[in-house]
């Protein structure tokens, strides 16, 4: 046996403990009961019937032309399709969460699981070693996850779990892709200076992640764009304060940002701490409008990048534009910049003097996919 052949069966062998001993896991990837069969409802049969699975997946791999020191030519096209539909005689499962919780451990290949429309009330979360998967609704209006989680509410140990677990869909694992669905927090717009309503509708805190044609629907803190480098195209986003937040490296392209602030909001809050760290948020032939009063940004972090370039912005933008979260000497060290923005929000005469106006050159970088190393992983 060759040496790859041996390492990609001490994977296999790896899944398959895992199958074994967690209970959610046990179910395999389980076929289209498209012909309404009844599945096996004693534990007898169901261990069976979990075991035939499993092997169909270990042959499936098995079939795949790749090794594990090489990109597996699978990875972006469907390998596996599963289906999400309220009504369980028309899908494989009825919650997003059980048709993650199907896959192995280690996920190897790419999966597509399709979301028939409806509301899904579930919190959804992505482990970090399933990766590949894709979550394709059947358009934005039409499929909707939604939670009412925020920062204070209890978690399991009954101590407020805080901003990062309040999110209704989080995903912890590379290569995520979403389509044509909205993440909804339905916690209603916080009064001003309300303590603890920090409400994440959608968190992604792993590398490599594409968004197409999705809303993102909250109040405080909606999208918590925490680590790594994501493609946001022709996304919706909605929120009142630092509704677009954390330290990932980001291209917003084609989106419209709305806000719902009651009276004055936040568009971004970009956490970036060291001048060494390549994140930043940059926003290219957007749309802002909405209610309040919004700044285009706080400097979250001391170091905090954004960009916003062939943007149109509504009346509601604050003719300084940015706020430096109250320490002054993070305006020596921030980078928030315009180019070639419209709108009656647009106008750079009352902008602090410590933004920019870019020049062609000063806004190369920001302005294409090259800025999130698009090339490389991307594929549309």
């Amino acid at each position: 046996m060759s040496k790859l052949r041996h390492i990609f069966y001490v994977l296999l062998l790896l899944l398959f403990f895992n199958l074994s001993q967690t209970l959610c896991h046990t179910k395999g990837i389980r076929p289209r009961n498209s012909m309404g069969k009844q599945l096996p409802t004693n534990m007898t049969d169901r261990t069976q019937f979990s075991e035939q699975q499993f092997m169909k997946w270990v042959k499936f791999v098995g079939s795949l032309k790749h090794s594990v020191f090489k990109n597996a030519k699978n990875k972006l096209s469907p390998s596996y399709t599963l289906v999400v539909n309220k009504n369980p005689a028309a899908g494989d499962f009825t919650s997003i969460q059980d048709a993650i919780d199907s896959l192995p451990f280690i996920n190897l290949v790419r999966v597509v699981i399709k979301v028939h429309a409806g509301v899904y009330t579930e919190k959804v979360s992505i482990p970090p070693l399933k990766s590949f998967i894709t979550v394709e609704g059947a358009g934005a209006d039409k499929t909707i996850v939604q939670w009412g989680d925020t920062a204070q509410t209890p978690g399991a140990k009954g101590q407020p779990m805080g901003t990062y677990s309040s999110a209704t869909f989080a995903v912890n694992s590379p290569y995520f892709i979403a389509k044509n669905i909205t993440f909804k927090n339905t916690t209603p717009v916080p009064a001003p200076g309300a303590i603890g309503k920090q409400a994440v509708a959608f968190r992604i805190s792993a590398d490599t992640a594409t968004f197409l044609g999705c809303k993102f629907l909250g109040a405080q803190d909606t999208l918590y764009d925490h680590v790594g480098r994501h493609y946001y195209k022709d996304c919706y986003i909605e929120g009142s304060v630092d509704f677009i937040f954390g330290n990932g490296l980001s291209l917003f392209e084609g989106c419209h940002v709305h806000a719902i602030a009651q009276s004055m909001g936040a568009l971004t809050a970009q956490g970036r701490s060291s001048l060494l760290e390549d994140t930043g948020f940059s926003f290219v032939n957007c749309k802002v409008t909405g209610s309040g009063a919004l700044f285009l940004g706080r400097a979250w972090g001391p170091f905090s990048r954004v960009v916003f370039a062939y943007t149109y912005m509504d009346n509601i933008i604050i003719p300084k534009g940015w706020y430096n979260w109250g320490d002054p000497n993070r305006e020596m060290t921030v980078f928030y910049g315009q180019y070639k923005c419209t709108g009656p929000g647009a106008s750079f005469a009352g902008r602090v003097s410590w933004s920019r106006e870019l020049t062609n050159e000063e806004a190369k970088p920001f302005i294409s996919l090259a800025f999130i190393d698009g090339s490389e992983w991307i594929k549309l």
